[in-house]
């Protein structure tokens, strides 16, 4: 059984990102990236899976810049098999990194689909959602805990009531959350087997699609800055200061 886990190389999560002079987008000259942490999560799940013996192969993928090969390495370096990695200074949005994965599904006809429920950069929470319409495959989102048995998935995901579980046949598509585990650091020795696993290098022409943005960004803006707090002496002066100066009451 192979696995697919698609991963995205963003600022990492313990930077404080700053907006260009121009508000053009984030600023990323000389600062630390790493993994997007849910896909992190998403590498972790198919390695335990293997271990279990449930797996046998896991591909790691990512699209964009030429240094999305260190995050690959990465994946390879936490357990991933191989790795394919798409090249294109195009800045990639949802939907077309969702026709990248739709084509690769077609290619390598993995059975499982495992990928962070959202990037820590855009927050856009839509490609898994997007590649499950595309390749026609069933999905679940929120992923709190998966099992893989007989040819089906079986996955508790978070709901606003609680839980829910479903049971779904593969191939599919799982997107995971920050409960389903916590992923293993990286060991020195695994750092240097991941250099000597395979790394595909291919162009988005290669597989068909056209990643041209559809979307554009008119202007990115820090929030405005926050207030001082101010302390009350008693409960009737937070009221009238809630309902004179907040005016939420």
């Amino acid at each position: 059984m192979k696995v697919l886990v698609p991963v995205k190389r963003v600022v990492d999560y313990n930077v404080k990102v700053r907006v260009r002079s121009d508000q053009t987008g984030v600023d990323i000259a000389n600062v630390k990236m790493s993994m997007n942490p849910f896909d992190e999560i998403a590498v972790e799940e198919a390695v335990r899976l293997k271990e279990r013996g449930v797996v046998s192969e896991i591909v790691a993928f990512s699209a964009g810049v030429q240094a999305c090969q260190e995050t690959l390495r990465t994946a390879m370096a936490l357990g991933a098999d191989r790795a394919i990695l798409v090249e294109t200074e195009v800045e990639l949005q949802p939907l077309a990194v969702a026709k990248l994965l739709r084509a690769l599904v077609a290619r390598e006809q993995p059975a499982l689909v495992i990928l962070g429920k959202q990037a820590i950069d855009d927050d856009a929470n839509q490609t898994g959602q997007m590649l499950a319409a595309l390749a026609d495959l069933p999905q679940a989102t929120f992923a709190s805990r998966l099992e893989v048995a007989d040819g089906n998935a079986i996955v508790t995901r978070e709901v606003d009531g609680g839980l829910e579980t479903l049971r779904m046949q593969l191939p599919a598509v799982v997107t995971t959350d920050l409960r389903l585990n916590e992923p293993r650091y990286v060991t020195l020795p695994n750092i240097m087997k991941a250099k000597k696993k395979p790394l595909e290098q291919l162009k988005p022409a290669d597989l068909g699609v056209d990643v041209t943005p559809r979307l554009r960004t008119l202007k990115v803006s820090e929030p405005p800055a926050r207030s001082a707090g101010v302390k009350v002496p008693d409960v009737a002066s937070l009221v009238e200061r809630l309902k004179n100066d907040a005016k939420v009451i």
